[in-house]
């Protein structure tokens, strides 16, 4: 019986592991595949698939959508969309995060209810009305006071910025609702004002929180392809993931430069996460428990 009681954790263990490499497998092939594929040509790869050892492995698909291709320019369309979109919706919800946590006031959650309802329209039902208000004039009382703002940058700035206001609310909510209220009196004792309570004393202490939404957001917005699809035209105004999905032609694909421009593509989201990750656990579990 000693043996059996011995051999139970082991067998839950190895059913732990297995689960976890066949996990493992599962989200790594699609990469490995992309990697492949990225360093073979399109006739290899027509001939022989994508997996299999290239004989012939090199980056001239790399280099060849880098300079035949508008690939700079795609990068620093995403560039200019993902940065100031993920900057103004973290600000804003730094800002809305600290109102509904640390003032009461009658029919508070009202507001916060009606901010993070955006969470719960999909993008789908927004599409037709969107694309109408960016493909005209924008007039107020018949005089306008914006041109049309389809095929370029910035509907996508606004679009991200709006919709990535619910969850940031929501997020910096919960995580100054966690934070000791005696910080704030504390400082308003002291003769610190609203601004500097927020900026000198409260956001510092939800750093964690948020490396953690700068992660999500750039790699949410930075790998969106519905509104760059919907929203632009031009290579002038294209980011990258449209730029990918541009590359196909009518009666060909290409693979290989498809390949290639998809591993450029990710490096940015590589190099943010790299970059954030020793806050990005501890801001997983800020806010989880209130003391």
């Amino acid at each position: 019986s000693e043996e059996r009681r011995r051999a139970r954790p082991l067998h839950r263990s190895f059913l732990v592991h297995g689960f976890i490499l066949a996990i493992l497998v599962i989200y790594a092939a699609p990469i490995i595949g992309v990697g492949l594929t990225s360093v073979q040509t399109n006739a290899e790869i027509s001939a022989r698939g994508v997996w299999h050892i290239p004989e012939n492995a090199s980056l001239d698909n790399f280099v060849d959508v880098w300079n035949n291709t508008p690939t700079p320019r795609y990068l620093l369309n995403s560039f200019l969309v993902t940065i100031p979109a993920t900057f103004l919706s973290i600000l804003g919800g730094v800002l809305l995060g600290y109102v509904f946590s640390q003032f009461r006031f009658p029919a508070a959650e009202l507001p916060f209810f009606v901010v993070i309802a955006g969470m719960f329209f999909p993008p789908q039902a927004m599409l037709i009305p969107l694309f109408r208000l960016f493909n005209a004039p924008i007039e107020i009382f018949g005089f306008q006071i914006l041109p049309a703002l389809f095929d370029t940058v910035y509907p996508m700035i606004i679009i991200h910025v709006s919709l990535g206001l619910a969850i940031t609310t929501l997020l910096m909510r919960n995580f100054m609702n966690a934070l000791p209220s005696s910080l704030r009196e504390a400082a308003i004792v002291d003769g610190a004002g609203e601004w500097s309570v927020l900026f000198r004393v409260i956001v510092p202490l939800t750093l964690p929180a948020l490396a953690v939404l700068a992660t999500l957001q750039f790699t949410w917005i930075w790998n969106d392809f519905l509104w760059p699809l919907v929203l632009t035209r031009s290579a002038e105004a294209k980011t990258i993931m449209a730029g990918i999905d541009a590359m196909k032609g009518q009666y060909n694909v290409a693979w290989a430069s498809q390949a290639a421009m998809a591993v450029i593509a990710s490096i940015p989201t590589l190099v943010i996460f790299i970059v954030f990750q020793r806050y990005f656990i501890a801001g997983l579990t800020m806010g989880s428990v209130k003391e």
